[in-house]
């Protein structure tokens, strides 16, 4: 706990506020700006003396319900709620707002200006919401395939054609890595219907995802070096970056090869050869 940051930030965001901003009245005149310490203490359901103590650096650590009510009082944003939760060392409350699948026209640009490199933007599910022209040759156009099949996940242990894009010997890896990211996304959303519906889907279809689901490994998908066995152009290892939006709930990945190996010119040889002999993937 910052506790002198945690003052500085609760006085700054109390003196921008005036009483109608809050529906209280004016009153009489006041010698400094924004609300006053009890009035705060009164929006937030807790004596004044408390506050006061928090806006010295001299109080206790507040309880995650008196953080919340203080966040309240004062009409934090949620970013700012956050920063007052992280000051008082508590982790932020869960984000509940559904996960979105509109991808933003300037993550749609960057897409767009990567020829020479797959790219796609997954949601923190694991569905395939854009792609661009390489990652659909590395990959196969999602856009062709059904709306559960655009699920990197319920392709992997449903679809045995998608294992195929990955070497016998990194398919149990790439298997435990996407079940532990769905568990991490799992904890994260735990009201995401739509989720709960996929896990539940999947352990109903596949044995090893449930068995796997069992063991409770939770790992969020961060940058990694993977290899694809590509029928047209062989092995490629490329590195994996994974970019998250803001909220979290949308990820950009970007595979590159290092300059120079086999890897690279490989890849160079998928952007020409593009969607050519794939529509069986």
């Amino acid at each position: 706990m910052d506790r002198t940051e945690l003052a500085d930030f609760l006085r700054r965001c109390r003196t921008r506020l005036t009483p109608a901003d809050v529906g209280l009245s004016q009153g009489a005149r006041r010698r400094t700006p924004g609300l006053r310490r009890e009035e705060v203490a009164q929006l937030a359901g807790m004596s004044t003396d408390h506050y006061t103590r928090l806006e010295q650096a001299r109080g206790s650590r507040p309880s995650r319900q008196m953080l919340a009510a203080v966040a309240r009082a004062l009409r934090l944003t949620g970013d700012e709620r956050d920063h007052l939760f992280h000051l008082a060392g508590e982790e932020p409350p869960r984000n509940n707002r559904p996960a979105t699948e509109h991808v933003r026209p300037g993550m749609l640009l960057v897409l767009d200006r990567l020829t020479d490199t797959p790219a796609q933007v997954l949601s923190d599910r694991g569905d395939i919401l854009a792609q661009n022209a390489m990652a659909k040759a590395l990959y196969g156009d999602a856009s062709a395939r059904s709306q559960a099949d655009h699920n990197v996940a319920w392709r992997f242990f449903t679809d045995p054609s998608a294992r195929e894009l990955f070497p016998a010997e990194d398919r149990e890896r790439a298997a435990c890595a996407a079940v532990a990211d769905l568990r991490a996304t799992l904890a994260r959303r735990p009201d995401d219907a739509r989720l709960a519906e996929l896990v539940r889907r999947l352990r109903a279809r596949s044995e090893e995802f449930s068995a796997l689901w069992d063991t409770h490994h939770v790992a969020v998908r961060r940058t990694d070096v993977k290899r694809f066995l590509h029928p047209v152009v062989g092995l490629l290892e490329l590195d994996c970056e994974v970019l998250a939006n803001p909220e979290h709930d949308q990820r950009l990945i970007i595979y590159t090869a290092r300059p120079g190996s086999r890897s690279h010119e490989r890849l160079e040889l998928l952007r020409v050869v593009g969607l050519q002999d794939l529509t069986r993937r």
